[in-house]
C-alpha cells in the first residue's frame, strides 16, 4: 500500500520473511542497525522481531563480560542483583560493609554459576559508601580486578533508621546517618561512575530510590527525604551526562521482604504493608532485579532520567 505525500512517495510491504521499503533513507537504516537471522529481524541489541510480532529476547548474555558495581550487592535487594547481572553474563563487584559472611555467599554463588564464561564472575569489596576514599578505592579494585572498563553501577547501599522516629523526634544525629548513607553515598558513587563508566554506550547509572517518596509515610521523613534527593540527583545526572553514552535512572521499590524492612516492625504493621498492595503481598528482591537487569543493558539505551517504580501498585 502506497503513502503519498506532496514530497516523497513511500511504500511498504511485508513479506514472509522480511520488511522491505523502498524509501531508501530508511532502508539504509534498517541494513544498518537490523540483519535477517532465521527468518526474522535480529537487532543490534540483542532483540529480534518475528514478522509481524512481539520482540523477544535472542541474547542470553546481554550483559557478557560487562563490569558491574553494586552497592549494598551483599544484602536483601543488593544480593539479588548481583546474582541476577551475573545470569545475564556480567561480572560483578558487590559492595559490602560489616560481616563478609553474606557477601562471600554471593560471590560464591555466582562463582558457582553454570556459564560459559571465564572465572571469576565476582568478587567482594568493603566499602563504607560514605567515605570518599573508599568509594575510590570501590572503583580502583574493580579496574584492578577485571580491567579498565566499568560499566554499570547499581547503588543499593542504604539504611533506615528502625526507630521510624517523626520528624519532631528526630535527632540530628539522625538525620544526618541516614543521609550520610544514602543521599550523599549515592552522590560519591555516581560522581565517579561518571567519571569512570564506559563512554560512547553501555554505561549505565542505576540508583535506589524508594515508592515512600510517594506514598508519604509516617516516620519515613529522614528516609524518604534521602530518596527524593536520589531521583532529582539521577534525573539531573542523566541530562549532565549528555553525549557520554552514559544513562542514569532510578528504581524505586515499595515494600519489600527483606531483614531492613522488618526490623522494628509489629507482625500488624507487616500485614498492613502487604495489604496496601492490590496484589496482595510484599515484594521480594526477585520482583526488583530483573527490572535493574533490564535498564542495564542494550534493550533500555533509550530510557534515560527515569524514576520506576516497582511496588505492585502500592502507589
Amino acid at each position: 500500500m502506497a503513502a503519498i505525500s506532496h514530497s516523497t512517495t513511500t511504500t511498504t510491504t511485508t513479506t514472509d520473511d522480511i520488511f522491505v521499503t523502498t524509501n531508501p533513507t530508511v532502508a539504509e537504516k534498517a541494513h544498518k542497525h537490523q540483519a535477517i537471522c532465521n527468518g526474522t529481524v535480529q537487532t543490534s541489541n540483542g532483540l529480534a522481531q518475528a514478522p509481524n510480532g512481539p520482540l523477544t529476547y535472542t541474547n542470553p548474555l546481554p550483559l557478557k563480560d560487562r563490569v558491574a558495581i553494586v552497592t549494598g550487592g551483599s544484602g536483601g535487594i543488593g544480593s539479588a542483583i548481583s546474582v541476577h547481572l551475573a545470569t545475564l553474563g556480567a561480572r560483578v563487584i558487590v559492595s559490602y560493609l560489616g560481616d563478609p559472611t553474606p557477601a562471600d555467599a554471593v560471590v560464591f554463588s555466582i562463582n558457582s554459576l553454570s556459564l560459559p564464561l571465564s572465572p571469576p564472575r565476582a568478587i567482594k569489596v568493603e566499602t563504607d559508601v560514605s567515605d570518599e576514599a573508599q568509594v575510590k578505592a570501590l572503583f580502583d579494585k574493580a579496574q584492578q580486578a577485571f580491567g579498565p572498563q566499568i560499566h554499570i553501577l547499581v547503588t543499593t547501599a542504604g539504611i533506615q533508621d528502625p526507630t521510624y522516629p517523626h520528624i519532631i523526634n528526630s535527632s540530628v544525629n539522625q538525620w544526618e546517618r541516614v543521609f550520610n548513607v544514602n543521599a550523599k553515598g549515592t552522590f560519591m558513587c555516581c560522581r565517579e561512575a561518571a567519571r569512570r563508566l564506559v563512554k560512547g554506550g553501555g554505561g549505565r547509572i542505576i540508583t535506589m530510590s524508594s515508592s515512600t517518596v510517594g506514598s508519604i509515610r509516617e516516620g519515613y521523613g529522614a528516609y524518604a527525604a534521602t530518596k527524593a534527593a536520589i531521583e532529582v540527583m539521577t534525573r539531573v545526572m542523566a541530562k549532565e551526562l549528555k553525549g557520554t553514552g552514559i544513562t542514569a535512572n532510578a528504581v524505586a521499590p515499595g515494600p519489600i521482604a527483606t531483614a531492613m524492612f522488618y526490623e522494628g516492625k509489629t507482625e500488624e504493621k507487616v500485614k498492613a504493608a502487604s495489604e496496601l498492595s492490590p496484589m496482595g503481598r510484599l515484594g521480594e528482591p526477585r520482583d526488583v532485579a530483573p527490572m535493574v537487569g533490564f535498564l542495564a543493558g542494550d534493550a533500555a539505551e533509550w530510557i534515560n532520567g527515569q524514576v520506576i517504580r516497582i511496588n505492585g501498585g502500592y502507589v
